[in-house]
């Protein structure tokens, strides 16, 4: 008898909770802490678990590796080692132009007051690319947008950069804390939208989704992403030239950011909540056992073509100091050791806070929210109190 989804996922937190009391009670010398096994964590974790639960549901099927992957992965590993681009990954990502066509509107709503800005991505993957054609025809995707929370003098600016299934302004200006950034601390607050999400997934087959199984679509869908984020920066720089610029993002926000921070030497600051690090690792990860056997023979060829967005195989161009990670110690959807850790250590060990929760409900941290905020303060993008430190609130 098949076991409901909802018991599967209690028993899994059940069993992570149980593990947290032996961590706690025999902690290890690693340089992840121990989390104290309250109820609240377990609630945290619940969620987390039920999400997951609710996701592998929902895209039943949808997490297959497509038909035409393996064909398009070959082409795509020969096509990248000519280029140069597995031994030199930021030479894959073009810089874009500043738009030229942005427009901006007021938009009121019951729960926000903001700025829409929209201009065409004009993104392209490069000739024969594998998949280009494919990726061109979602023609949903292709005009950017962010939400936009600014002040009618200069101000320094945060590029707010959101996670998977967000891209919509009430949902991405609540989670984001772009309302408390922008009125507590005095921020211009930008929020992209990502490629296939919000307005831009409409006109998608079904199962289309970044990130997603296709791993072609999910390098397409980095690269769009880095190069609409560097166009949305572009923009910034040219309405306010003496402002610094700094950029935050969570779970796949992070992500996109830590590729940004790779790419753009003038970022004044980039800090990365739950972020995740590698997409194919991420699939393998929660891809239903029965489907796994699938995937065995693309998983590395997968990851050897993914080096051209993955933030491991790039160096960021920001001072250490100006590097900073937040992550829930009992984070069920972004794996703690396989993610976190791997980009802390490659970003030379930066200022990091761990907070005792999950992933979804990172938002509800207020010790993460502090880190923040300390964040800022350090980087000079805001001020606060003279004993507000990093050290103070980790």
């Amino acid at each position: 008898m098949r076991v409901p989804g909802p018991l599967r996922a209690l028993a899994r937190a059940g069993g992570f909770y149980l593990g947290t009391w032996r961590r706690f009670l025999h902690p290890s010398d690693g340089d992840i802490p121990a989390a104290r096994p309250t109820p609240l964590l377990a609630g945290h974790v619940l969620l987390d678990e039920l999400v997951l639960t609710g996701f592998r549901t929902v895209h039943r099927g949808d997490t297959d590796l497509p038909p035409h992957s393996m064909a398009e992965i070959t082409d795509a590993a020969e096509m990248f080692d000519d280029a140069g681009w597995l031994s030199a990954p930021t030479a894959f990502h073009r810089a874009p132009p500043p738009p030229t066509d942005a427009s901006i509107r007021r938009v009121r709503s019951l729960q926000h007051t903001y700025e829409r800005l929209s201009f065409q991505s004009g993104y392209e993957p490069h000739p024969d690319e594998p998949g280009r054609a494919r990726w061109l025809d979602y023609a949903g995707n292709r005009e950017a947008a962010a939400w936009i929370l600014r002040h009618d003098e200069p101000r320094p600016w945060l590029v707010c950069v959101h996670g998977a299934q967000m891209g919509r302004p009430n949902i991405d200006l609540s989670i984001l804390r772009a309302r408390w950034l922008h009125q507590e601390l005095g921020l211009n607050v930008a929020c992209p939208v990502l490629p296939l999400h919000g307005h831009r997934r409409p006109g998608a087959p079904k199962g289309t989704s970044f990130p997603g199984p296709d791993v072609l679509d999910n390098i397409h869908g980095a690269a769009q992403a880095v190069w609409d984020v560097r166009r949305l920066l572009a923009w910034i720089r040219t309405e306010d030239p003496a402002a610094p610029v700094g950029i935050t993002g969570v779970s796949l926000g992070g992500y996109v950011s830590s590729l940004v921070a790779g790419l753009d030497p003038d970022l004044a600051c980039a800090i990365l909540g739950v972020p995740v690090v590698d997409l194919v690792d991420l699939m393998e990860h929660h891809t239903p056992p029965d489907l796994k056997n699938r995937w065995l023979g693309a998983l590395e060829p997968a990851r050897h073509i993914s080096q051209v967005v993955s933030p491991l195989s790039t160096q960021p161009l920001i001072p250490v100091q100006r590097r900073f990670l937040y992550a829930g110690l009992a984070d069920r959807i972004i794996h703690p050791y396989h993610q976190v850790m791997r980009l802390w250590e490659h970003w030379s060990r930066p200022e990091i806070h761990w907070y005792e929760g999950g992933h979804t409900l990172f938002f509800r941290s207020n010790s993460s929210a502090r880190f923040l905020q300390a964040a800022l303060i350090q980087s000079g993008l805001t001020e606060g109190p003279e004993d507000y430190t990093l050290a103070a609130v980790t």
